[in-house]
C-alpha cells in the first residue's frame, strides 16, 4: 500500500481571473493537500459523465458541492471511492499525493477516504455491532477489546441519539432515511478518515433527524477532517457551514465561491450560474481569499 504520511495541508492561494472569479477549484498549497483532482473524465458504460473536473481540498476544510440532479456529483463521489463501475479515462485524483487511480475501494477505505451513501443499501443477517466493529479492525489496524469498542460506540450513539437495540438491527434492514443516515454518520466517526464524501447526507430527513445528522458531522470537522458535502439544497448549509462552495453542471464545475454562494443559489437557482457574468460572485470568493 502507498505511504500516506505526508503531513498536513496549510494555507492556500486562489487563482483569480479578470471580473473577480476564481478560476473553477483551482487552489495552490505550499504542502500537499488532502485531495487534489486535476482534470478529471470519467465515462459510465462508454458516456462520458465527468468532463473536466478540478477540486483541491486542503487539511481541515469543508467543502460544499451543489448542482442539479444528473450534473455529475454522485459520479464524482462513487468515482472518488473506486467504484469499478466508473471508468477514468484521462486526469488524475491524487490524496495526500498518491495516484488513486488504480487503487480499489477496500485500500482506499483503510487509507483513510469514507463515502456516506446517498441511498445505502440493507444487508439482511449482518448486524450493525458485528459490521462496525469488523470496519474498526480493518480501518485501524487492530482490534479493540470488547469493552473499549463498546464504549466508543456508545459515546457516538448518545451524540447521534440512537438507542441501544439499534445495533442488534440488521445492516439498514427496514430502516427509517433518518436512521440510515445516522448509522452512516455513526461508521463515519468510528472509522476517523482524513476525507470523507457526504453524498446528499441531508436527502429523507426530517428537520430534527437533519440537525442531529449535522451536529454528528460537525463534532467530527478539524485540522484532522476533509469534508466534501455534495447537496443539492442549501438547507443542511444552515448547520454546516463550508469555507468553500462549488457549483457542477453537465460534468464540470464551473464556479466556486465563499459560503454566501449557498445563499445565492438557494434564492436564484442554478441557471444564473451560466448566464450572468463573473462579477455576481464576487463578495463570495472576496470572502474565500480573506486572510
Amino acid at each position: 500500500m502507498p505511504n500516506f504520511n505526508f503531513p498536513a495541508a496549510a494555507g492556500w492561494q486562489a487563482k483569480i481571473v479578470p471580473g473577480g472569479r476564481r478560476l473553477p477549484n483551482e487552489t495552490m498549497s505550499q504542502t500537499k493537500p488532502i485531495l487534489a483532482i486535476k482534470n478529471l473524465h470519467v465515462s459510465v458504460e462508454d458516456k462520458e459523465i465527468l468532463k473536466g473536473v478540478s477540486l483541491t481540498i486542503n487539511a481541515g476544510e469543508v467543502h460544499a458541492l451543489m448542482g442539479r440532479t444528473g450534473s455529475g456529483k454522485s459520479t464524482l463521489s462513487y468515482t472518488l471511492m473506486g467504484h469499478p463501475r466508473y471508468k477514468v479515462t484521462a486526469g488524475q485524483i491524487l490524496y495526500k499525493g498518491e495516484d488513486l487511480t488504480a487503487m480499489p475501494a477496500d485500500a482506499r477505505a483503510r487509507a483513510g477516504i469514507y463515502l456516506a451513501f446517498q441511498y445505502p443499501v440493507a444487508i439482511p443477517g449482518v448486524s450493525v455491532s458485528n459490521f462496525l466493529r469488523a470496519a474498526v479492525k480493518a480501518r485501524r489496524g487492530t482490534e479493540l477489546t470488547i469493552k473499549e469498542f463498546r464504549k466508543e460506540l456508545r459515546e457516538q450513539m448518545n451524540r447521534l441519539e440512537m438507542k441501544d437495540d439499534f445495533l442488534s438491527r440488521y445492516i439498514n434492514d427496514g430502516f427509517s432515511g433518518g436512521e440510515k443516515k445516522r448509522l452512516e454518520i455513526l461508521q463515519m466517526s468510528l472509522l476517523k478518515p482524513e476525507l470523507a464524501v457526504l453524498d446528499e447526507t441531508d436527502s429523507g430527513l426530517d428537520i430534527d433527524a437533519l440537525k442531529t445528522v449535522a451536529g454528528g458531522i460537525n463534532a467530527m470537522t478539524g485540522p484532522d477532517l476533509s469534508v466534501l458535502l455534495i447537496t443539492h439544497y442549501q438547507r443542511i448549509l444552515n448547520y454546516i457551514t463550508p469555507q468553500f462552495v462549488h457549483v457542477m453542471q453537465e460534468g464540470r464545475i464551473v464556479l466556486s465561491g465563499g459560503s454566501e454562494l449557498a445563499h445565492e443559489l438557494e434564492a436564484r437557482g442554478y441557471d444564473w450560474v451560466t448566464q450572468e457574468p463573473a462579477a455576481t460572485t464576487d463578495a463570495a470568493v472576496a470572502q474565500a481569499l480573506a486572510p
